[in-house]
């Protein structure tokens, strides 16, 4: 969430700045009430000194100061309703505006103005047309699509023998990579949240309709972002502590309400997915150089497997609500002859930290600041299964291990069953 006084000093040059960002987002709204609410507050204080000095007259009071003191009271306390009306409709309007782009990313309406700041390795030459995952795992045994649709309805996937055991080997390979390499701190947090976490991660009030809700009023997480970055809510850190960095395998359960007709094929967009996550909690002077090494801990996963992938800066129009910049990282996928987003690496800055009142203290008896907080996929078990799957697949219908995943896996290739 944006400070009030920042959006009330800038709200208009935001909307000139970045229109494919802010056109729609209540930001002319909250221009509206606020200026209403100053109005309000301009009045009341009028009225309240014009009481005071009533009440200061000495001696006995006329009659008709009397009667307009009596009057008085009851317009404030009608006026002190209307500030209180107006400070809620503010903050519900708040709630809904997104961050601010940081000046690192690129100016564009949407995804066409995303920008390639590199790539690694090269795809894989076959000499046989390669198939999509969602050929090749049936095929081999490992993948079924129509009992994930029977058990469940459509967007699940039920994996069996070699399948289970090569996504079991994933999530080892990754959480060892980020725990032993790069130092973060393992955590096993609830699959399930209350209103207050989702609301300090940014998915509540507005994405409410991505979300599953239970009967008892808990959600099932999206992301292992939303415990992670949540596990210091309403603390004060001491500069010390920071960085923190927690790393979790969970599951992650979205309703994909916004993605009615894409990727409906195979495994790439599921109502239910594993995913190891990587979250960050700094100082702000450190947040930028944090997020590219963040990035590169997730890169580190995809360079290990072996998997041809680029990255992205996304552009203002295609930047999500939480986020002042965002890498995403974009998989080779040979069966489907392009690349595909298999993890996003963001900073939030204090966006996040206000909502969830995550902050910090430099000295004793200093003024706490709001930590930066950042995340990162490293990586979704499914999506880097479908790439090993399509990566790796040989002629004759059969999938090479990596390398990097052998030992824990238990051997160097899937072949029919």
């Amino acid at each position: 969430m944006l400070a009030r006084d920042f959006l009330r000093t800038n709200a208009q040059r935001l909307m000139a700045e970045f229109p494919e960002r802010y056109a729609g987002s209540g930001l002319e709204r909250f221009v509206a009430i606020d200026a209403r609410r100053r109005e309000i507050v301009t009045q009341l204080e009028q009225k309240r000194h014009r009481k005071n000095t009533l009440s200061a007259t000495k001696g006995k009071p006329s009659p008709e100061a009397l009667v307009e003191v009596k009057s008085l009271k009851d317009e404030i306390r009608e006026l002190e309703a209307e500030v209180e009306r107006q400070d809620a409709e503010l903050e519900k309007v708040e709630q809904r505006i997104p961050n601010v782009p940081d000046d690192a990313v690129p100016r564009g309406k949407d995804e066409s103005a995303n920008r390639i700041e590199r790539q690694w390795g090269k795809p894989p030459a076959f000499d046989f047309e390669p198939l999509a995952h969602w050929d090749l795992g049936p095929a081999l045994g490992i993948l079924d699509f129509e009992r994930g649709v029977k058990l469940a309805g459509a967007r699940f996937t039920v994996l069996s023998g070699a399948g289970a055991r090569l996504s079991r080997a994933l999530a080892n390979f990754l959480l060892d990579l980020q725990t032993e390499r790069h130092g973060y701190r393992e955590m096993q947090p609830p699959a399930l949240a209350n209103a207050q976490s989702l609301f300090g991660t940014g998915q509540l009030p507005k994405f409410e309709q991505d979300l599953f809700l239970t009967r008892e009023g808990y959600f099932l997480i999206p992301t292992a972002e939303v415990p992670l970055t949540n596990l210091h809510r309403e603390e004060i850190l001491e500069v010390g502590q920071l960085p923190l960095r927690y790393t979790a395998y969970t599951p992650c359960f979205r309703s994909e309400a916004g993605a009615a007709g894409r990727d409906t094929r195979g495994m790439i967009r599921q109502h239910q997915f594993e995913k190891v996550e990587i979250v960050t909690l700094t100082t702000p002077e450190a947040s930028a150089e944090t997020l590219e090494l963040l990035t590169g801990h997730a890169e580190e996963a995809l360079r290990r497997l072996g998997l041809h992938y680029r990255v992205a800066s996304l552009a203002t129009g295609d930047l999500g609500f939480g986020a002042a910049h965002t890498y995403d990282l974009e998989v080779w996928l040979p069966g489907q002859n392009g690349f595909k987003e298999i993890s996003s690496c963001s900073n939030c800055k204090d966006f996040q930290a206000r909502r969830a009142q995550i902050r910090f203290r430099r000295t004793e008896g200093e003024k706490p600041e709001y930590v930066h907080t950042l995340n990162g996929s490293a990586l979704p078990i499914g999506r880097t299964l479908v790439a090993i799957l399509e990566n790796y697949q040989r002629r004759d219908g059969s999938v090479e291990i990596p390398e990097a995943l052998r030992r824990y896996f238990g051997a160097d290739e899937i072949r029919k069953s």
